[in-house]
């Protein structure tokens, strides 16, 4: 390689850092400008579900699990409690009866699944406690969905990829069908992703993401 080669690769190198870099900044921007606002927008819809969960069934309001971040960083995830209080004992009795292809347990009719839970379920209402996860810096409002620990311990190095991009509140695998999505395609979808990402392509994952919550399209 000649100096003026390698000067040239040394000049793009740094032109890709600083275009990356701006673009994560301006990401990290548009998550906090758009949950602060959000929050303050859907404040009574988290009370009204809030009293819902505390006066139908025993135990606490929100659900704490540790997920998998980026570049594999570990995370604890809120989300609203939606199963009962023993979910996460009864759960290896049930992972043989999985709806889903893959490494990801899915079940339409999970017997762990209180009847505000189905609802809120539904309507992708149990996972709005995670923009306090998006506040925090663990999460993005777009990117690949953050998977359990037992997951990813049996990644394959392809799917281990997805774990290069912040986990996101929504994303291309919601918008797409989220369950009804079979575990390779996800990978491959978040995958794309993550190589393409940008603030015009977050915009419009953000825009189909309300369409997908009315539709209910893969929610269980």
């Amino acid at each position: 390689m000649t100096m003026a080669m390698h000067t040239d690769f040394e000049t793009s190198a740094k032109d890709n850092r600083r275009a990356k870099s701006s673009r994560n900044l301006t990401k990290r921007v548009l998550d906090l400008s758009l949950t602060s606002f959000g929050i303050l927008a859907i404040a009574p819809l988290l009370i009204g579900t809030s009293l819902a969960i505390k006066l139908t069934s025993r135990g606490p309001v929100f659900f704490r699990q540790e997920r998998i971040g980026k570049d594999g960083k570990p995370f604890m995830m809120y989300k609203f409690r939606s199963m009962f209080i023993d979910a996460e004992e009864r759960r290896a009795a049930l992972l043989e009866t999985s709806d889903r292809k893959g490494v990801c347990f899915k079940q339409k009719d999970d017997p762990r699944i209180t009847r505000v839970g189905r609802f809120i379920r539904r309507f992708s209402i149990d996972e709005l406690p995670q923009l306090l996860n998006v506040i925090k810096g663990d999460m993005s409002l777009v990117g690949p969905r953050p998977a359990l620990p037992e997951e990813v311990a049996v990644y394959s190095p392809r799917a281990l990829e997805r774990l290069k991009a912040t986990p996101g509140l929504t994303g291309v695998w919601q918008v797409s069908g989220r369950a009804d999505i079979g575990f390779d395609r996800m990978v491959e979808m978040d995958i794309a992703y993550s190589r393409s990402v940008s603030l015009m392509l977050d915009l419009m994952l953000l825009a189909l993401t309300f369409r997908a919550v009315l539709s209910g399209r893969g929610a269980y």
